[in-house]
């Protein structure tokens, strides 16, 4: 099991860039490819927990933070999960097997897998490219199945195209004993027999108990319904957390481009309770 660095003063550390081999890439969708990073020598380049960050840097064209998709729990190589959407994405999905980039890390705190977590029956709810983060906390409940009560996943995106993981999805978590995974799309679209809807109303049709703890990532208007379904079927927002890491820039709290209120994303999270996140202010 690897150690938790979220409260250790790795400040030095993180801020020296290490250099990794892309061993792997993987077309998730149309806009979205997986990168595996190994250390030059081999394995990872650090560890970390489900739910922290990692600075990816390309050497004269910028650095953007990515959550690390890959759990913990993998002795053999990080992953990161990354949406086309600009000049740094854009260059990265450029790259080949083989090529070289910059990584530091990692940053944030992470999900509370071995306190709050622990022994309890667990509701992961992801819209769209927001299954990046909760895949490296879904595989590390599966990889530690003895420690967790049951699995529901609901993931849902626009398209059967736009689904990450999907492989991984049907073939892993799919197969796993206590495990239940709900999937949906926005449209309907030809070939695909499972549900249509949006994240928020299949909640609600699913009509999970409260007596789970839920684990929510995706476009912030999605995470908005979501909460709403979930305080219509009795979920307290103490039960519910959620990640902010598209708010992460320098990864320090230094820069204070993540400020919001008293709160440092960076270093007070990413990882938040829901009730924490109804404190900030309504800039958020």
């Amino acid at each position: 099991m690897s150690e938790c660095t979220c409260k250790k003063d790795y400040t030095l550390d993180t801020l020296i860039p290490q250099i990794g081999v892309i061993t792997d890439i993987r077309q998730e969708t149309p806009d979205v490819k997986t990168f595996r990073v190994n250390a030059p020598d081999g394995g990872k380049l650090f560890e970390h927990m489900p739910g922290q960050c990692a600075m990816v840097c390309a050497p004269g064209i910028s650095e953007g933070m990515f959550s690390i998709t890959s759990s913990p729990t993998n002795t053999e190589f990080q992953e990161f999960s990354i949406k086309k959407c600009g000049v740094l994405t854009d260059y990265l999905h450029g790259l080949e097997v083989g090529d070289e980039i910059a990584v530091r890390g990692p940053y944030g705190n992470n999900f509370p897998v071995e306190t709050e977590l622990k022994g309890k029956d667990l509701l992961f709810i992801a819209g769209g490219i927001g299954l990046a983060p909760l895949r490296s906390v879904i595989n590390y409940v599966l990889d530690n199945r003895e420690n967790y009560g049951k699995v529901d996943i609901l993931y849902g995106s626009r398209s059967a195209d736009d689904l990450v993981q999907l492989k991984e999805i049907q073939e892993v978590w799919m197969k796993t004993e206590g495990v239940n995974v709900h999937l949906t799309i926005d449209r309907e679209q030809e070939g695909w027999d499972g549900n249509v809807g949006f994240v928020p109303t299949y909640l609600k049709e699913l009509g999970f108990s409260a007596d789970k703890t839920a684990l929510v990532c995706g476009p912030p208007i999605m995470i908005k319904f979501v909460l709403q379904s979930l305080e219509e079927l009795g979920f307290s927002k103490e039960q519910v957390y959620t990640t902010l890491e598209l708010r992460m820039k320098c990864g320090v709290g230094k820069c204070g481009r993540c400020n919001i209120g008293d709160k440092y994303v960076c270093k007070d999270g990413p990882v938040f309770r829901c009730d924490e996140v109804d404190s900030m202010p309504d800039e958020y």
